[in-house]
């Protein structure tokens, strides 16, 4: 186990040495120390490493996220995991608002609650939420899963596209052109699968599905205020 006191050695120097290892090193557990809310902590890994943070976190940590496992044992501030493309990316605690935007790959799993604008614009993350989330949650969301343990604000899914939305709790309100869809076997797998590796005590059959209704994929002229 390495062991990095941010306060001590500052930031440049652990994103720097953990962007450095390929997969060759035997360094592949890393434990942060004195992380005190720093912003972009362990961003742009791409090696098969086991990072935690012992301690909350600022905006973008594990951003850009390439095969490593990152642990928040606190909270973390916006835009964590946000542009993923593999790995796993774990908060312990609350995440703040646009959690794993942009995210290609991967799983995001926040223990606590999400704000706003989680899984925005995600392009094929996995996004598990045991708590709540926040409004306008999976904005234009093209590809992925989204579960949400807990309840939904309003907006979600707002001009979504192909991702699944699955919420155990109350929607608030739904957005432009998403809508409830028909919970079939194939989701009831794919739920039971990322409630299994997030590590979540839930039942597919308690979730309900949202997602896309496919009416603003082209203009019509007939749809123009939902726009």
């Amino acid at each position: 186990m390495q062991t990095y006191d941010l306060e001590a050695n500052g930031l440049r120097g652990l994103n720097s040495a953990l962007q450095e290892l390929n997969g060759s090193s035997n360094k592949t557990a890393w434990e942060i120390v004195n992380p005190k809310g720093s912003h972009a902590i362990a961003v742009g890994l791409n090696s098969p490493i086991e990072v935690t943070v012992k301690g909350s976190t600022g905006y973008y940590c594990a951003g850009m996220n390439q095969q490593a496992t990152v642990k928040v044992e606190g909270s973390a501030g916006p835009g964590v995991a946000e542009n993923m493309m593999s790995g796993t990316v774990i908060v312990e605690g609350d995440a703040s608002q646009y959690a794993g935007a942009t995210g290609h790959g991967g799983l995001l799993v926040i223990k606590g609650n999400a704000s706003s604008r989680c899984g925005i614009s995600m392009k094929g993350i996995d996004i598990v939420v045991h708590g709540n989330i926040g409004h306008m949650c999976a904005f234009m969301a093209q590809a992925g899963n989204l579960v949400v343990l807990g309840d939904a604000g309003d907006a979600l899914g707002d001009s979504c596209y192909e991702a699944r939305f699955f919420v155990r709790g109350n929607v608030k309100s739904l957005g432009a052109d998403c809508i409830e869809k028909e919970m079939r076997p194939e989701h009831i797998e794919i739920l039971k699968d990322l409630l299994a590796r997030a590590g979540a005590d839930a039942k597919p059959e308690e979730f309900k599905r949202y997602g896309s209704a496919r009416t603003l994929y082209n203009f019509d002229v007939d749809n123009a205020q939902a726009y």
